[in-house]
């Protein structure tokens, strides 16, 4: 895992730029949270409406902490036992969580990850970033930096790297029912 590409996407994120990064599955698109301007270019990028909301991944569940309630439900240990790991939960937002990241939804989706460069991405970012399949709606993700390249030149940083094995995207369960929703 070499540290200057995760630096170089770092100061991407930093100036509100959209990269594309390995995760557990797929490539990934993201961006910085707070940086609106950010995740309508990626959403642009992807033709992806806002109203459907996004996900956050994060290196840990501290770096959730501005974005979710605090997980106080009856799932609070079988949410805490599958982190890090390929699971996403949609856990009740925070008042002061933008629309443009939850979508129509009171809730939000969330991921702590067990891919470790990404890991080190948030970490070294210092906070959760977004996390979108790398592909246009309805296309089929990539799974390697030059197929990003070549698919989505308007991407300038891609933190190339290994996707983590899994064989289909991340599961997703709602963080009140248990439900699984993917």
């Amino acid at each position: 895992m070499s540290s200057w590409k995760i630096r170089r996407a770092v100061s991407a994120l930093n100036q509100g730029k959209v990269i594309a990064y390995p995760t557990e599955a797929v490539y990934g698109l993201g961006c910085d949270p707070w940086h609106e301007h950010a995740v309508y270019s990626l959403l642009d990028i992807k033709d992806r409406p806002w109203q459907k909301g996004l996900i956050l991944v994060a290196a840990d569940v501290s770096q959730l902490d501005d974005f979710i309630e605090p997980i106080d439900s009856d799932l609070s240990q079988q949410i805490n036992a599958s982190w890090p790991g390929p699971t996403t939960w949609v856990l009740p937002a925070k008042k002061n969580v933008p629309d443009y990241l939850q979508g129509k939804h009171d809730a939000i989706a969330v991921r702590v990850t067990a891919h470790r460069q990404t890991a080190e991405l948030c970490r070294q970012f210092g906070g959760a970033i977004v996390s979108s399949s790398a592909n246009r709606a309805g296309k089929r993700p990539f799974l390697s930096s030059r197929k990003v390249h070549w698919n989505l030149p308007e991407i300038e940083t891609i933190l190339s790297g290994q996707c983590g094995g899994a064989d289909k995207p991340t599961q997703i369960r709602d963080g009140q029912t248990g439900e699984i929703l993917r």
